[in-house]
C-alpha cells in the first residue's frame, strides 16, 4: 500500500506541475490530491501505530490544510496558510523531539541553520513590508524544525528525516520568493517537487 500511496503521489505531483506551466484550472484538485497522497504514504507506513507518527501525522494533516489555503490567491488566504504552516512546523519539531536529540548534532546544526536563516531574512526583509513578523516568526520556527531535524541523527539516525528537513526549507525559500521577491512558475516547478518529497520522505518515517 505504501508503494501505491507513492506512485499515486507521484502521479498526481506530475499533474501538478503539468497544470501550474498550463495554468490549467485542474490545479487545485490536482494539489489536493497531492497532499492527499503524503498523508495516505503516511497511514500506510504505520503512522497510527506509535506516538511519534501519530505526531508526524498531525503535521502532514496541518501542511495539507495549509496547501489548501495557498491555494487561493487572497492575503488573508496567505497569512492563514503561513500560520497553518507555521503549527505544522510545531508539531514536526515535537515529534524529532519525541524522538530524540543529541544536544551536540542540534548545537551543530544550529550554528549553520543560523547563519542561513538570517541570510534568508535579510534577502526578503526588503520585500515583505508589514508581514515582516509573521515571516520572521516562521522562519524562525522552520529553522528549529531543522535543526531538531539534525539533532536526532545524533540519537536515532535516519537520512529520511534530515534530508525531508533540508528540502522542506528549500521549498519554502522558493514559495517566499514567488510570494515576495520574483513571481512567476519557475518557483512553484522547482518548489513543488521539494516540498512534496520532503513531505513523502518525513510520512516515510512515521512507521518507526
Amino acid at each position: 500500500m505504501t508503494t501505491i500511496a507513492i506512485a499515486l503521489t507521484v502521479l498526481f505531483v506530475a499533474g501538478l506541475i503539468w497544470a501550474e506551466r498550463t495554468a490549467s484550472p485542474a490545479l487545485r484538485p490536482l494539489k489536493m490530491l497531492a497532499s492527499t497522497g503524503f498523508l495516505f504514504v503516511a497511514i500506510s507506513s504505520g503512522a497510527l501505530s506509535n506516538p511519534y507518527g501519530r505526531i508526524v501525522l498531525v503535521a502532514l494533516a496541518l501542511s495539507w490544510a495549509g496547501d489548501l489555503l495557498l491555494t487561493y490567491e487572497s492575503r488573508q488566504a496567505f497569512l492563514a496558510g503561513l500560520v497553518v504552516f507555521l503549527l505544522g512546523h510545531v508539531a514536526y519539531s515535537v515529534a524529532f523531539g519525541y524522538r530524540g536529540v543529541a544536544l551536540v548534532a542540534a548545537g551543530i546544526a544550529l550554528i549553520a541553520v543560523g547563519i542561513i536563516a538570517v541570510l534568508v531574512w535579510r534577502w526578503l526583509a526588503p520585500y515583505v513590508g508589514d508581514m515582516a513578523v509573521p515571516v520572521l516568526a516562521y522562519i524562525a520556527i522552520i529553522s528549529v524544525m531543522v535543526v531538531l531535524a539534525f539533532g536526532t541523527s545524533g540519537t536515532d539516525p535516519n537520512w529520511m528525516i534530515t534530508t525531508g528537513a533540508v528540502l522542506f526549507f528549500a521549498s519554502d525559500i522558493l514559495v517566499a520568493r514567488n510570494r515576495f521577491v520574483a513571481p512567476g512558475v519557475v518557483n512553484r516547478v522547482w518548489g513543488l517537487p521539494l516540498y512534496y518529497l520532503a513531505q513523502v520522505l518525513l510520512a516515510l518515517t512515521a512507521g518507526a
